[in-house]
């Protein structure tokens, strides 16, 4: 698994803000796994610890890509 993630920063009157992270999940898993992989991506975010840490004040976005 690699996973990398992209955050977009602004400039708000002088200070650069966090506006959005993109986190990217790339799987080598088998294609009896994908639709649970799948399933599951549609969820983690919840109960990931970041992500509901900075929820409201930072866009989460994920993104899974199996190979």
């Amino acid at each position: 698994m690699q996973t990398e993630a992209v955050g977009e920063i602004v400039d708000d009157d002088g200070v650069l803000v966090i506006e959005r992270i993109t986190v990217t999940y790339r799987l080598s898993i088998p294609d009896e796994q994908r639709e649970e992989a799948e399933r599951v991506h549609g969820f983690h975010a919840r109960f990931c610890p970041v992500a509901r840490s900075i929820e409201g004040g930072i866009e989460v976005r994920t993104e899974l890509e199996l190979v």
